[in-house]
């Protein structure tokens, strides 16, 4: 978790929250949701400083602007959902809801007037309703967001630079995993080498069918394996 202290904000200016995440869909590493919260007039500077959505820019752009980001928010939260975490959210619900409840954290933190988010369910209005059943906001969820609002495009940098610098650390823990996607070859020679010696470290999501698979074709089975979707 990581978080600014909220500052009073000038009296009649609208406080709008961005929310974004990165880290959905690896078999390694943590789900990061970040949040920051801007007064509303400003976000056109956000969009000045050249935010657009993280996976638009390279990881030296985002480097580059992530101090640049924390300058013009009033505040940011973000919300690290570790991988043994999810797996053990996952007997009793699906992603979306953990991401839903990350999410909520963040708005109670912050406490904007105007939530600004993509949807992470095909109906956005759908999606909109069970995140404004949690928090008592106006919301405003669409999808591609981060393309719509500077502040979810900034949310978006925040978390992915977040997660980056983390998936770095892990790397040097526990060697080079590659990405940690699923598509990601060095993934899965890694995850092969991890279930073969029967050490699969916490940093897998076990929950994800990939490593499913990988234990079939490697005659291996990992501890506690659940598998809901493939993501």
């Amino acid at each position: 978790m990581t978080e600014r202290e909220l500052k009073s904000p000038v009296v009649g200016t609208r406080l709008v929250a961005g929310i974004d995440e990165a880290g959905r869909g690896p078999v390694i590493g943590p789900m990061v949701i970040a949040g920051v919260l801007i007064e509303e007039d400003r976000a056109n500077a956000l969009h000045n400083l050249g935010v657009k959505d993280s996976k638009r820019l390279t990881p030296k752009r985002r480097e580059r602007l992530y101090p640049e980001i924390l300058r013009e928010v009033k505040a940011y939260h973000v919300e690290v959902v570790e991988a043994k975490v999810i797996d053990s959210e996952r007997g009793r619900k699906n992603l979306n809801v953990i991401e839903l409840e990350a999410m909520a954290k963040i708005i109670s933190r912050l406490r904007p007037d105007l939530v600004q988010v993509g949807s992470i369910e095909f109906k956005a209005d759908r999606f909109r309703d069970k995140l404004s059943q949690r928090v008592k906001v106006p919301i405003v969820s669409v999808h591609h967001a981060e393309d719509l609002f500077p502040a979810v495009a900034a949310a978006s940098i925040i978390a992915k630079f977040t997660r980056d610098n983390i998936v770095c650390r892990l790397r040097e823990i526990y060697g080079d995993f590659g990405s940690g996607y699923p598509s990601d070859p060095k993934t899965v020679e890694f995850l092969r080498d991890a279930i073969g010696r029967g050490e699969l470290p916490e940093i897998v999501r076990r929950t994800w069918c990939t490593v499913q698979r990988i234990a079939s074709s490697v005659r291996a089975v990992p501890c506690q394996v659940d598998i809901e979707d493939s993501l």
